[in-house]
């Protein structure tokens, strides 16, 4: 019979606490994602006045727009990671999250902005999708002069999405300290590999030191026969 790799070794149970928060190693990702794309709207505000006038009407605008162009590429970027990693923290959250933390509690605002960001990951994932299917169109038609169309393309699906971005700018965040949060929460509800072992060295002691059930008294010992006499 084939094993399969993730079956367990003979040696080694499988951990349900592990197993609940696989999801968790995918925070740190969602964590830079979000930082990213602050910090490239960030960028872009401090010198987006430069380029305008006094009414906010580009003065300069090759300027203006290739700021905007540089802007929405790192954007675009960050969100591809959100593609990746945030569906699955994302299910992992509203798993773990019981019914007292979306009304009390210290992530209940997170989770409240957390309504919307199915969206913003579907519509992100079907604009990535176009993208897709727009660069097998140009491999197929375009060998010559793809590079040409495919920077303009990507400037299309960039500068579209960076809506996504900006919402993820805040949902993001939210994301990511309601997953920390219960994730933190989980590791304090569960025992400990240590304490787990401990427990079970104790349980296992126990049972070896109970006093063995008494054995059944011997019969008694058949009366015996008499010594006959010689005459």
């Amino acid at each position: 019979m084939t094993i399969s790799s993730s079956s367990p070794t003979p040696n080694e149970e499988p951990s349900a606490a592990d197993d609940h928060l696989a999801w968790r190693r995918h925070i740190p990702a969602l964590a830079s994602a979000s930082a990213g794309i602050s910090q490239a709207a960030e960028a872009w505000d401090a010198v987006s006045d430069s380029f305008c006038d006094q009414d906010g009407w580009p003065i300069d605008e090759k300027g203006y727009a290739d700021g905007q162009v540089k802007r929405d590429a790192e954007a675009w970027n960050h969100v591809e990671v959100f593609l990746a990693h945030g569906p699955e923290v994302l299910a992992g959250v509203r798993a773990t999250a019981n019914g007292t933390d979306y009304v009390e509690g210290p992530i209940v605002e997170d989770l409240r902005r957390l309504r919307g960001i199915d969206t913003s990951l579907n519509r992100a994932a079907q604009l990535q999708h176009e993208w897709d299917q727009v660069i097998a169109l140009m491999d197929a038609s375009l060998p010559g002069s793809r590079k040409l169309y495919e920077d303009r393309a990507r400037e299309i699906r960039n500068s579209e999405g960076w809506h996504y971005a900006d919402e993820l700018s805040f949902q993001g965040p939210a994301l990511v300290r309601a997953a920390d949060y219960l994730a933190s929460r989980s590791d304090t509800d569960q025992p400990s590999q240590a304490d787990r072992v401990h427990v079970a060295l104790a349980r296992s002691t126990s049972d070896g030191r109970r006093t063995p059930p008494a054995s059944p008294p011997a019969p008694p010992a058949p009366n015996p026969t008499p010594s006959h006499r010689s005459r």
